[in-house]
């Protein structure tokens, strides 16, 4: 049975974010994927993916996600992320605060063949990791 695109967009974060399964990356991700962010374009496919997640989960433990789908197109899906993790570990320039950091993406999924090839994300992680600091 196929996925909606709802299906994939939930399945992918709690497997690979929340569950930190990389080895699962492949089934919802394309060989091709980019993701654009702040502006800046990152390649790499699959193993871009996996550079991401694994930045994530090194710097913040008890990581929650919670989805909520926006709006969806045939081949595209708008939808917001909630994360809450304690920040662990050193992230982007940012020491450990040891501190519950909450912060939300915002996220557009181009949906090929019943995975995720490219994506479009506005994130407020910064300005919570500098709230942090307070």
């Amino acid at each position: 049975m196929r996925r909606t695109k709802s299906q994939i967009i939930e399945a992918a974060n709690r497997q690979v974010i929340v569950e930190g399964d990389l080895d699962a990356i492949p089934e919802f991700f394309t060989p091709g994927y980019i993701a654009h962010v702040a502006g800046k374009d990152f390649s790499g496919g699959q193993q871009i993916v996996r550079r991401m997640v694994g930045t994530y989960r090194r710097a913040f433990s008890e990581i929650e996600v919670k989805i909520e789908i926006l709006v969806q197109s045939p081949s595209r899906i708008a939808w917001l992320r909630s994360w809450r993790g304690k920040q662990t570990g050193p992230f982007r320039g940012f020491p450990p605060s040891q501190k519950v950091v909450r912060w939300s993406d915002q996220v557009i999924s181009e949906i090929e063949d019943g995975r995720i090839a490219e994506e479009w994300l506005v994130t407020d992680l910064a300005e919570q990791l500098l709230l942090a600091r307070k």
